[in-house]
């Protein structure tokens, strides 16, 4: 849902708006602008998935932060998981003293019961973030602090990044919608098991890694779904697990594994060759980016799933979107 956009409002305006959306939307107490106000923009999205707050910042440089007097005196007891979105540059991101640079495949986390932090990016950056309470992670709130330099150490952290940048893409549908709960809860057991595998002790780490196995799995499947070599035998081996370990997980969730990577691929086909984007590519090269090395195979499975070949499904997308844009007679 779009909270703010700057380029909608005269100039002299531009600041005092901003700070006051980031402020009732993030707790934020001090926004430092790169630019002057005439050239100034920013747009600001906030959805509510779940417990989830889920919050997309685009615009032109700046600085936002939080302070730990603010947050105590708020009373909010509340973690953030912050991610510079692809394409943007890198993020400056600081939390309790701890300082990183922010690029497309990190995370930083902050403990607001605990720490100020801070965030921003100089030129045109965005950010895709989002907060929950932390009772939902169920962690000790030392080792959510111990966590926060030690994130780039931890396997989990692409995964959550992928993870956020899904709920993002379709965050319009997501929230509110009956998935939204379900959604939540696996971005909470990604998010414990990425702060539990960068600082937990062994006895959580073992008892989180128990508890997430099946989320991460699936997080993994997504991460790397257009891979061709996206085996059984390669998750099994990135999980530490046996192959028979990784069927019976994925039986007890519910899916069979081939038939779900299976469906994911065709999905992500069949919106590629509809799109007008996509148009200067061939059937073959869409069905090669989603894994599919074989194109007899991947037309003969996108028949059976859809009832109709994927040239076939191109046309007539095209036709739609053409009877779409043409003006009313």
């Amino acid at each position: 849902m779009l909270v703010l956009d700057t380029d909608g409002l005269p100039a002299a305006d531009r600041y005092e708006a901003l700070r006051t959306v980031v402020a009732r939307e993030g707790g934020v107490d001090v926004v430092e602008e790169d630019e002057p106000a005439p050239t100034m923009w920013k747009r600001l999205e906030v959805w509510h998935i779940g417990p989830l707050t889920l919050f997309d910042t685009r615009g032109t440089g700046a600085r936002f932060v939080r302070s730990y007097r603010k947050t105590r005196r708020e009373l909010v007891d509340t973690v953030s998981i912050m991610t510079q979105a692809e394409g943007f540059g890198t993020g400056a991101y600081g939390c309790d003293g701890y300082q990183r640079r922010l690029g497309p495949d990190g995370v930083g986390l902050s403990p607001h019961m605990v720490a100020s932090h801070e965030y921003g990016w100089s030129g045109t950056g965005r950010s895709v973030a989002f907060s929950l309470d932390i009772a939902h992670l169920a962690l000790p709130v030392d080792t959510v602090r111990a966590a926060v330099p030690l994130l780039h150490h931890s396997p989990v952290e692409p995964l959550l990044v992928q993870h956020i940048r899904g709920l993002r893409r379709h965050a319009d549908r997501f929230s509110g919608g009956p998935e939204a709960e379900a959604l939540a809860a696996a971005t909470v057991h990604l998010t414990r098991a990425l702060i539990v595998s960068a600082a937990g002790d062994d006895p959580t780490r073992r008892e989180v890694a128990r508890e997430t196995l099946f989320t991460r799995v699936l997080a993994y499947l997504r991460a790397h779904l257009t891979e061709p070599d996206l085996t059984p035998q390669r998750v099994a081996r990135a999980h530490g697990i046996s192959v028979r370990t990784l069927y019976r997980l994925c039986e007890e969730g519910g899916l069979s594994l081939e038939k779900w990577v299976i469906r994911r691929r065709l999905e992500g086909a069949r919106e590629d060759l509809a799109a007008a984007e996509q148009a200067h590519r061939t059937v073959e090269a869409i069905a090669r980016s989603w894994g599919f090395a074989h194109p007899a195979h991947f037309s003969r499975r996108f028949r059976e799933t859809y009832g109709t070949s994927p040239s076939e499904w191109r046309r007539h997308s095209r036709d739609d979107l053409s009877r779409r844009a043409a003006p009313p007679p």
